[in-house]
């Protein structure tokens, strides 16, 4: 879980600052969970916010778009879709059949 791992974190100069304000058991936890892994509150919260970071920009990279190709075919399926089939037709005029029956049992 230590960003020491991380190859950035050892070539990079430590010039940025993150400051952040909890309550004293948030800080308390923090600070029992960093002893536990022998490494200082800084490091731990670096890691831990390093990892999660990470996480969220993985979780979002399925949603990028990846070549200019892949960008020009989704944009012009935005622009030109193509007509829904009949088995897609049935299911929308059937939710439109029961959301109107729902409306008349309210």
């Amino acid at each position: 879980m230590l960003a020491s791992g991380d190859k950035r974190s050892s070539d990079e100069p430590k010039s940025a600052r993150v400051e952040l304000r909890t309550q004293p058991s948030v800080k308390d936890t923090i600070s029992r969970a960093a002893a536990l892994n022998g490494v200082d509150v800084s490091a731990y919260v670096i890691s831990a916010a390093l990892e999660a970071a990470k996480a969220t920009l993985a979780a979002h990279d399925v949603t990028v778009l990846a070549s200019a190709a892949d960008s020009t075919a989704f944009f012009a399926a935005l622009d030109n879709p193509p007509q829904p089939s009949e088995r897609l037709a049935k299911a929308f005029a059937l939710r439109e059949k029961l959301i109107a029956n729902a409306d008349l049992n309210t």
